[in-house]
């Protein structure tokens, strides 16, 4: 196995575009569409994390539950609250080994930023 790609399930793809592109970072690598007005699916990157966003209805539900994990989740979320995205709380220690906080797309799909305990860059 290479890789794992997710795809979230959108609706309208202008507000993700400002999230996902303008807010988060993410490059757009391409769209596919199977007739110009039909509905399209997307691959996003930034950095190792690939996403798919799609907004044919074969491709789920939205809802779903993406981890990221990154090298620094409090630079993360401090970067976030700066560009604007709506972050809620604070990075948070969980039980499991993780530092993380969560947001949530325009269409209700959550990331979960994550560092795990042992890879922390000191404070």
């Amino acid at each position: 196995m290479k890789a794992v790609v997710p795809t979230l399930r959108i609706h309208d793809w202008e507000p993700c575009r400002l999230f996902y592109v303008q807010g988060l970072g993410f490059g757009v690598d391409w769209e596919w569409r199977d007739a110009p007005h039909n509905p399209a699916i997307r691959q996003l990157r930034r950095d190792q994390a690939v996403l798919y966003l799609s907004e044919r209805e074969e491709d789920g539900f939205p809802g779903a539950v993406v981890h990221l994990y990154v090298e620094d989740v409090d630079a993360w979320h401090r970067d976030l609250a700066e560009r604007g995205v709506e972050v809620g709380g604070p990075p948070s220690d969980r039980p499991w080994g993780n530092r993380e906080f969560r947001l949530r797309d325009p269409v209700g799909n959550v990331l979960c930023l994550c560092t795990p305990a042992g890879q922390r860059r000191p404070a």
